[in-house]
């Protein structure tokens, strides 16, 4: 075999060193991923953010080239899962499938789950559909992954062909196995959603912001996902930049929450902050309310927090429908014993079905919720009496103008 065949398989056109290739390896996962959280996630499934039109091209043509995704599948499937998270309908519940099969076997239960009749019409509503989706991207989709391993193969060499193995793997490894399965059950949470999603890491860096999918959940169509002092979202941070780019505009942002001084009945800006933050008042009321009353009653008693179950704690802080008959049967023997905490379970229960009836009757609404705050009270549990006192002076605080 001549020598100079023999120089292009072993480097290609370009000859880079190790450490270019491993750069090189980590800046175009690195770029996917962006693509996918900032384009796919935040502007085409959940509208948060607008793209000047040859930005949003730029992350068409890396989506199709790296992935070999089709948008509108993306997205749809993005969107039922929001729709019918953790139900039999979820494309990707660990609840449901397990977390192995989630986690080594994601892009298996994507693949089943774009091929459902009726998918894409329902949930895939406003991705493009223009001319070069229907002839190239949507169509041939393939031709994509194909396309950038011969550049690869022409650049690096047989390197180039394990640097395209190792790129081709980064979105079913890190999206479809770690975010969907292990950012459903794995790590902490600030919002106790009607779900089991949780924020992997405080650090949302390499993953673009995607290790805060707990967040996520209680705000969807947030463009931030960063909610808590101490967490970053690296992906928001670069749409700020855009944004000042003018490359960006940043539609929407979870809301935030206040309190105002002198208020101690509820009012319309109470009902508003708490239908616009219903998760983060569900987890204020257990941070401040059943944990303080179970450690009190437990202490008691000569026992401690942390002899208990893990899942028995998650069940006191959204309640018990993710546990399985025998620990349903087992959470409700163990709350009976006591009754402090029992009665602090009840009182939130009470509390969520009043926030979930939302804004139909405003007044009836706010009627209710000033009888349960009498209640609650005159309840003789401290911690709840004062969680009380101070809910009717929540009041939602204006954003900030985000541009555009």
């Amino acid at each position: 075999m001549p020598d100079a065949l023999l120089d292009f398989l072993s480097s290609g056109l370009f000859s880079p060193s190790l450490l270019l290739l491993g750069l090189w390896l980590l800046l175009s996962i690195e770029l996917t991923i962006l693509t996918v959280t900032l384009y796919l996630h935040r502007s085409q499934a959940h509208r948060a953010v607008d793209f000047h039109p040859a930005l949003a091209h730029v992350f068409r043509f890396w989506n199709w080239l790296s992935t070999g995704m089709v948008v509108r599948e993306w997205v749809a499937v993005h969107r039922k899962h929001h729709a019918r998270c953790e139900t039999e309908e979820d494309p990707h519940s660990p609840a449901i499938h397990g977390m192995p099969r989630v986690l080594w076997h994601g892009v298996s239960l994507y693949q089943r789950a774009k091929r459902e009749p009726g998918l894409l019409s329902k949930y895939g509503r406003g991705a493009p559909e223009d001319r070069l989706e229907r002839w190239l991207y949507g169509r041939r989709s393939s031709i994509g992954p194909a396309l950038y391993l011969l550049i690869e193969f022409l650049a690096f060499g047989v390197p180039g062909i394990a640097i395209w193995a190792l790129q081709m793997l980064a979105i079913p490894v890190l999206a479809a196995g770690v975010v969907n399965g292990l950012g459903h059950g794995v790590g902490y949470r600030n919002f106790e959603t009607e779900d089991r999603s949780t924020n992997l890491l405080p650090l949302g860096l390499f993953l673009g912001g995607e290790e805060l999918h707990n967040n996520h959940h209680a705000f969807p169509t947030s463009a931030r996902f960063a909610l808590r002092r101490g967490e970053i979202d690296l992906g928001y941070l670069i749409l700020r930049g855009l944004q000042r780019l003018g490359l960006a505009n940043i539609l929407r942002e979870a809301p935030q929450v206040g309190e105002r001084a002198g208020i101690t009945s509820p009012d319309q800006e109470t009902l508003r902050a708490l239908l616009i933050d219903r998760f983060g008042v569900m987890s204020r009321y257990f941070r401040e309310v059943t944990l303080p009353t179970l450690r009190q009653e437990l202490a008691s008693r000569g026992g401690r927090l942390r002899a208990l179950p893990r899942r028995m704690r998650r069940a006191l802080a959204s309640g018990p429908h993710w546990l399985d008959a025998a620990n349903r049967e087992r959470f409700r023997l163990w709350l009976s014993e006591c009754p402090l905490t029992a009665r602090c379970v009840e009182y939130r229960q009470r509390l969520r079905l009043l926030i979930a009836r939302g804004s139909a009757d405003a007044e009836a609404l706010r009627l209710a919720l000033r009888d349960w705050m009498r209640e609650a009270e005159a309840s003789g549990i401290e911690a709840l009496a004062r969680f009380a006192s101070r809910l009717a002076a929540l009041s939602p605080v204006p954003l900030r103008a985000s541009g555009g």
